[in-house]
């Protein structure tokens, strides 16, 4: 760690520590008063800092932004004192229509429905509720039917830092996400 980033680094660590939920660069370097590159130097010293093996926290990036967390090894541990309820409301079914949205977005209900072969109205309504999953617009066919798309707190949930980090689809597995009659 940079000496002269010292006070600095532990300024970035409090405004994260207090902060409750994920801050980009830009807000960091506002909240603090230090520059971006400071701001960008320091959280690199909170990396080094948390990566070692005496640390039970890290930085997690989610969706351009950061912020102090438990590392994911002592996850099990801590999620039952302090797990997020949203967590344990998912049900199968609405993972499923999340996976299919976050995997197909944009993606309309009619489509979702194709999928998974069932309706998906109670679905969607649900990880509306619950801020997973947004409208992003209307497709462009008769009727201009609503098109669904993930929101930041499914990365923040999830731990992404975009939908570009969501694992990655086996063959057998995309097939299940392609419409009937499509190629």
């Amino acid at each position: 760690m940079a000496e002269h980033l010292e006070k600095e680094t532990a300024l970035i660590e409090a405004v994260l520590y207090l902060e409750a939920d994920f801050l980009d660069e830009t807000a960091i370097s506002r909240i603090s008063g230090l520059s971006r590159d400071v701001v960008k130097a320091a959280l690199e010293n909170l990396g080094l800092r948390y990566s070692r093996e005496e640390s039970g926290l890290e930085l997690s990036h989610v969706g351009g932004g950061v912020m102090i967390s438990p590392k994911r090894e002592y996850w099990d541990n801590l999620k039952t004192q302090y797990g997020k309820r949203k967590e344990a409301q998912i049900s199968r079914a609405a993972m499923e229509t999340l996976s299919i949205i976050a995997y197909s977005q944009p993606i309309t209900r009619s489509e979702i429905e194709a999928i998974r072969g069932v309706s998906a109205d109670n679905m969607i309504r649900l990880l509306l509720e619950k801020e997973l999953i947004r409208e992003t617009g209307k497709k462009d066919v008769p009727g201009k039917p609503s098109q669904y798309g993930t929101t930041r707190e499914f990365l923040k949930l999830f731990r992404l830092n975009s939908i570009a980090d969501l694992p990655k689809l086996s063959e057998s597995e995309l097939d299940r996400f392609e419409l009937e009659g499509q190629d």
